[in-house]
Parts: structure tokens; sequence; C-alpha cells
């Protein structure tokens, strides 16, 4: 048992690089984000699609169920057109740097969504994230437009964490994860044909942008999803947490190394984007905490 927690803790590792590398992708292929969305989607839905195939598993849901499916999949959906966005607009660095801050959305959407009143030290924290922000606007403001589109998508990813935390303790995660991607890119389908978009030029992809589009949409989407399913069985979700915070750290480090001197900031944006970390993983370790001494209590009260 010991074994397989290593095993799937430096898999998990393995598969936050990738996701790291997501972005560094986006910064690589040519076309827009809304095309590089609409077939990173299309095709990790017709990939997991032939993985549920091959695994019997079974895709039937309710009705009410497969529309609350769709509308995630339409946050998924913006949430990776504002991402990849962000990355065309400034670059890499200043949108994983942001994608942090979806924590901290989150830790303020959660009280909402789940009916809980607000800790302290969320409200200590969100100042720090804040701090972090004022930091890196202040020394990179020729990005200040794609530091905001960045945002938003951090703010998207928050909602349909949230959203997706309530449907997997549900139904299975690859079944949810298939109808997602696929409503997600009927969505972007729908806006395309709507603003005539779907010209011949959307279709003229170049060689080297397929060969990214494929290693995105496979490696990056439907392999790095499912085998997370997998590896977080082993894993308890505060390593998972903090493990997941070191996206952004494997993200800006291969952007440098690949892209070079385009991903090159001003010190102020190391010392903002370590601060949103930083406070993001301490923000983790007081709800472990917190967690393991409600734990207890629990215990205790069964116990006597």
């Amino acid at each position: 048992m010991q074994n397989d927690s290593l095993k799937s803790y430096l898999h998990f590792h393995v598969i936050v690089f990738i996701w790291g590398f997501t972005a560094v992708l986006g910064a690589l292929i040519s076309i827009g984000a809304t095309a590089l969305v609409w077939y990173r989607m299309l095709i990790a839905s017709l990939v997991i699609f032939v993985y549920i195939k091959i695994k019997g598993i079974s895709l039937k849901a309710k009705g009410k169920t497969l529309l609350g499916l769709a509308g995630v999949g339409v946050l998924i959906a913006l949430h990776w057109l504002t991402f990849f966005g962000a990355v065309k607009i400034a670059n890499v660095s200043i949108t994983l740097a942001m994608m942090s801050t979806g924590a901290f959305f989150t830790s303020i959407l959660e009280p909402i969504f789940y009916k809980r009143k607000i800790i302290w030290y969320e409200l200590v924290f969100g100042l720090l994230v804040i701090g972090g922000l004022y930091l890196i606007f202040e020394v990179e403001t020729r990005y200040t437009e794609g530091i905001i589109v960045a945002l938003i998508s951090a703010l998207l990813a928050a909602l349909f964490t949230l959203f997706n935390g309530k449907y997997a303790k549900k139904h299975d995660s690859v079944m949810i994860s298939f109808y997602e991607l696929l409503t997600g890119a009927l969505f972007i389908t729908v806006f395309l044909a709507v603003t005539s978009r779907f010209d011949a030029s959307f279709f003229q992809v170049q060689q080297t942008d397929w060969i990214y589009l494929i290693i995105l949409a496979t490696v990056c989407t439907a392999y790095a999803f499912i085998a997370s399913v997998k590896v977080m069985k082993h894993l308890t979700p505060y390593t998972i947490m903090l493990t997941t915070n070191m996206e952004p750290v494997y993200g800006i480090i291969l952007a440098f190394l690949i892209l070079g001197d385009a991903e090159q900031m001003n010190t102020g944006f190391y010392f903002g984007a370590i601060l949103i970390l930083l406070t993001v993983i301490l923000n983790g370790i007081l709800k472990n905490a917190r967690r393991r001494k409600a734990a207890r209590v629990l215990n205790t009260i069964k116990t006597n």
C-alpha cells in the first residue's frame, strides 16, 4: 500500500508537470485561442469516448444531470478560452501566476456554495493575494490586459471546480469529463457558426500546430485527466493540493527554458508570484490541519 502511494505521488508530479506544459503549448501553437480550444476539446472528447468504450464505462445519466454537466462544459470552455487568450495577449509566466489565484477565488466562493462561514484566515490570505497581484500589476503594466483576462480565467476555473466537486461525489469522473468536454466543444461550434467563423482558413492548420494540438488534447488533457483520477485514489487531498500548486512553478520554468527571453520578467513579478503561491500553500496547510482537528473531535464523540 505504501509502495502504491509512493508510485502515485511520483506519477501525480509527472501529471502536474504535464499540466504546467499546457500553457507553453498554447504559446507554441500559432492558431487563435478559439480554434485552439475547439480542437482541444473535440479531440480530447473523442479520445475519452474511445477509452470509455474500451473500459465499458456507462454514459447513462439523468436529463437534469446532463444539463448541469453541459453548463459546466460551457464554463470549462470559457475558462480555456480566457486561459489561452491570456497566453496570447501576455505570456505563459503572467498567465500561470494569475492562475495561482484560483485557490483564493475558491476559498471565497466555497462558503457560498456549501453554506458555511468564512474562516478568518481566508480574509487575511485574500489580502496577501491582492498584495501579490499589486506587485505584479506595478511592474508589468504592459501586460495589464493579459493579467485581467487570466484572472477571469482563474475565477472560471474556481467555479467549474466547485460545480464538479458536487458532481464527482455522485457520478463517474470519466463520464463527467466526456460530457463536459463534448458540450464545451459544441458550445464553441455554435459560437463559431453564428459568427460565421467556420471558413476555409479555420481548418488550415500548419503541420507543427497539428502535432502540438494532438499532444495538448491527448497527453495534456485526456491522459492527464484519466491518470489523475486513478492516482488520486492513493493520495490525500492535502498532498494533491500541495502538488497541484507546483503547476505554475513547472510551467514558468519550462516557459523560460523553451521560449527564452519572451518569458523574462521583472524582479517584482517573481516576488508577487511567490507571495501568491506561498499564500495558497499556507491556506492549504491550515485547511488540512482544521480538517484533521474536526476528524479527531468527531472520532472522540463517536468513541464516547
